[in-house]
């Protein structure tokens, strides 16, 4: 196989998701250092490498998203403006509101009408 073939393809993240992705990264670096905790350490408590880390921390798109959130609770970073206990609460209301909605969601395709 080519150079090229291997690639993946960049997805077309929005800017919104781009600068919470960024965000969450600077808020974890923040938080790693003010507890005075070397990037090496946090990954090892994480279970994942230090590079992926250090692409987290950058923000970069192709991280995953269980890891990211593993190191903010390592570093203490609070998610979502819930402790446990109201992080847990939100999730109940939301498994409630799923369990309201639809288990399937067909897409209906309508052709657009544009000649106003």
């Amino acid at each position: 196989m080519d150079q090229k073939s291997t690639r993946k393809t960049a997805l077309p993240y929005s800017r919104y998701s781009r600068e919470a992705t960024a965000l969450l990264g600077k808020l974890i670096r923040v938080a790693r250092t003010e507890r005075r905790m070397s990037a090496a350490e946090l990954a090892e408590r994480a279970g994942i490498s230090r590079g992926r880390l250090q692409r987290i921390e950058r923000g970069e798109m192709t991280s995953e998203i269980g890891a990211a959130f593993e190191l903010a609770a390592i570093v203490g970073l609070r998610l979502f403006d819930a402790d446990e206990q109201g992080l847990g609460r939100l999730l109940r209301q939301t498994d409630e509101r799923l369990a309201l909605l639809p288990k399937a969601v067909r897409s209906t395709h309508h052709a657009v009408r544009d000649d106003f």
